[in-house]
């Protein structure tokens, strides 16, 4: 059941990364910086966008990879421990997808910090810092949701033999 939400909140996550993807490459200038300094290196817009779509079709096939193993049952070993009706089963996969959702909001406000760097005069740059203090903490929580949830489902299997 809970999956469904992890579902829906990284469906979300693929359009928001998809706007902000094209809105914000129609609005970046030719030559793109990743940087506050001013004498930093420049990459082509367009390598930006193919770099950010390369980075975005890599992580989530990575990450969507045990969840569609474990749905389709293509797996036998991941299907064995998570059984259909499980509540663990449920857990891992509402966290994988929870997971590949966070992933997409890094990489579209990625995608909005290199706009805000590359036009200053419309958006500080300086006022989104926090963002890059907050994702670390939220992928460090759940990280560690996830190893609770690994303890959660070896102290059930090791309870039933």
């Amino acid at each position: 059941m809970y999956h469904r939400f992890g579902k829906s909140f990284y469906f979300l996550s693929i359009a928001l990364f998809v706007f902000f993807l094209l809105y914000f490459y129609a609005a970046l200038p030719e030559k793109v910086s990743y940087s506050l300094d001013s004498g930093a290196e420049l990459i082509s817009r367009s390598s930006f966008f193919y770099g950010m779509i390369a980075a975005f079709i890599i992580i989530n096939l990575a990450v969507l990879l045990p969840p569609k193993l474990l749905e389709t049952k293509s797996n036998r070993s991941l299907s064995s421990v998570f059984p259909k009706g499980d509540n663990y089963r449920d857990y891992f996969l509402t966290w994988f997808y929870s997971f590949g959702g966070i992933i997409n909001f890094s990489l579209a406000f990625l995608v909005f910090y290199t706009h805000a760097l590359n036009n200053q005069e419309e958006l500080a740059a300086s006022e989104y810092n926090l963002f890059f203090y907050l994702i670390p903490i939220l992928f460090a929580v759940w990280v560690v949701s996830f190893f609770i949830i690994l303890v959660g489902k070896f102290t059930q299997v090791k309870n039933k033999s």
